[in-house]
Formats: C-alpha cells, sequence, structure tokens
C-alpha cells in the first residue's frame, strides 16, 4: 500500500469521472452513436459496459485513504494498453469509421494517454508504503 499524493489522487478521480461520462454515453447512447460515427454499435455498448465496471473500481480506488501500489501500476498499464489499442484499431481495418469516428476513437486515446501519463507522475510523487 501506497500514500497516494494528492496528484495522484486526482489523476485516479479524473480517470473515474472520464470514464463513468464514457460508459453512460457509450452503453445508452450507443445505437445514435453507431451510425454517427460509422462504428459498429455492439462495439461501441460493449466498450460503455466495461467503462462501467472499469469507473467504478477506479472511482473506488481514488478515494482510498492508501492505495495498493500494483492495483494502480495495473490502472496506469491499462490506460496505456487502452491508448495503443485505440489507435490501432484505426489502422487495422476491423472498422471503417468515417472522420467523425476516427475523431471520436483518436481524441478519447490521446484522453486516455494523458490520464496514464498524469497517474505515473502521481504515482512518482506518491509516498513510501504503508501499513495496511
Amino acid at each position: 500500500m501506497i500514500h497516494p499524493s494528492l496528484f495522484l489522487r486526482r489523476a485516479i478521480l479524473a480517470d473515474a469521472i472520464f470514464s463513468g461520462a464514457s460508459a453512460v454515453l457509450l452503453t445508452f447512447g450507443a445505437g445514435e452513436l453507431a451510425p454517427l460515427l460509422n462504428l459498429p454499435e455492439a462495439l461501441l455498448r460493449e466498450t460503455g459496459l466495461f467503462l462501467v465496471t472499469y469507473a467504478a473500481l477506479v472511482g473506488w480506488l481514488g478515494i482510498r485513504p492508501s492505495m495498493p501500489k500494483p492495483l494502480v501500476a495495473i490502472v496506469i498499464a491499462g490506460n496505456a494498453a487502452w491508448t495503443v489499442a485505440s489507435i490501432a484499431l484505426l489502422f487495422s481495418g476491423a472498422v471503417t469509421p468515417n472522420l467523425l469516428g476516427e475523431l471520436f476513437v483518436a481524441v478519447q486515446a490521446i484522453i486516455v494517454g494523458v490520464l496514464a501519463e498524469l497517474q505515473f507522475i502521481g504515482l512518482r510523487r506518491s509516498g513510501g508504503a504503508v501499513a495496511a
């Protein structure tokens, strides 16, 4: 367990807020977004459903007085992987989004990548191990 810096706590909570808003948008708006972005409705909805659970986990992590360092590292690595996978999706040919869809995927990838970097900086600024 580590004593999180205020910077890390805020970066984690920002991730929870962004992920939660995305979860609501994608879960309940998949039917409207799919034709607008030219992305598969199932992909949007299933991503939203995943983000419901993720946002809850990260929100819980963000309010803890101490955080398990391995879990923080997993969140950071997951965000980095999400960023790379989102960009890879655009180049894979598995989907053929229109320009708005490409922008949607790219912008969320950039935001998630920035959150990963902020969380990494926050982790480096955090205090050492605390008793559990």
